[in-house]
C-alpha cells in the first residue's frame, strides 16, 4: 500500500464508521496512529459509550475517513451531535462509498480512507484499545489532514459567554462543547462527541 496513505492518520480527527446488520454509523474519534509498516497495522481507542465502538466490537470491522482542513463545522455537528441510536448518521450525504467490507465512508472533505479488520481489543475501562490491519485504502484529496490546532482556530465556533458567576467553565477539545460548573466529574462524557474527561481543558 503507498505510505502516503497511512502518513495521512499521522493527524488527529477521523471519522470512524462501522456496520452491523442494516446499520452503519460513525463518530468523530481523535486516536488512531500506526504501529507497524509491515503489515501496515493501526491501533485506536474508542469510548465504549458509543454505539460504533459496538459496531465495530461485534463486527470486527472498521473505516476510518481522515478528515482534511476543508472539513466544515456541519461534519461535527452530524457526527459528534446526533446520536446514531436514533438517527442514520449517513443519510442524505451524496459524498459517501462503501469498502470492500460494505461499511461506508467519507469521499469528500477526507485527505485518506482507510479500511480495517481487528486483530484484537483490549479493554481500557472507559475505552476499547482495538489493534487492526489495514486491508485497503485511497488518497482522495492533496488538502492536510486536520490537525487539532487547525480545527480549533478555524472550524470550531465561538465559545459562548459564561452564564453564572462563580462557576467555572471546561471545553471538549474535540467538538468545543462547554461544561459549566464548580468542577469538571471525572466521569463526564462529553453529551456532543461522547468523548471523556481527558478531552476537556479549562476554558477560564
Amino acid at each position: 500500500m503507498d505510505q502516503k496513505i497511512m502518513h495521512a492518520l499521522s493527524y488527529g480527527l477521523f471519522v470512524l464508521s462501522a456496520r452491523q446488520g442494516e446499520k452503519d454509523n460513525g463518530c468523530i474519534i481523535n486516536t488512531a496512529i500506526q504501529v507497524t509498516a509491515s503489515p501496515n497495522r493501526i491501533v485506536m481507542a474508542v469510548s465504549k459509550d458509543n454505539l460504533t465502538h459496538d459496531m465495530v466490537r461485534d463486527s470486527g470491522q472498521f473505516t476510518l475517513s481522515i478528515l482534511s482542513e476543508e472539513a466544515d463545522f456541519a461534519l461535527f455537528q452530524r457526527f459528534g451531535y446526533q446520536s446514531g441510536r436514533e438517527a442514520d448518521k449517513f443519510a442524505g450525504l451524496e459524498d459517501i462509498a462503501r469498502d470492500g467490507n460494505g461499511v461506508r465512508y467519507l469521499t469528500r472533505q477526507v485527505s485518506a480512507w482507510l479500511s480495517c479488520q481487528v486483530v484484537s481489543a483490549t479493554d481500557l475501562g472507559t475505552h476499547t484499545l482495538f489493534l487492526a490491519d489495514v486491508l485497503d485504502g485511497a488518497r482522495l484529496s492533496q488538502a492536510p489532514s486536520l490537525t487539532y490546532a487547525h480545527y480549533q482556530q478555524h472550524i470550531k465556533p465561538g465559545v459562548p459567554p459564561a452564564s453564572g458567576q462563580g462557576k467555572k467553565r471546561w471545553i471538549c477539545t474535540v467538538c468545543g462543547y462547554v461544561y459549566e460548573g464548580e468542577e469538571l466529574p471525572a466521569d463526564i462524557i462529553c453529551p456532543l462527541c461522547k468523548h471523556p474527561a481527558a478531552d476537556f481543558e479549562p476554558l477560564d
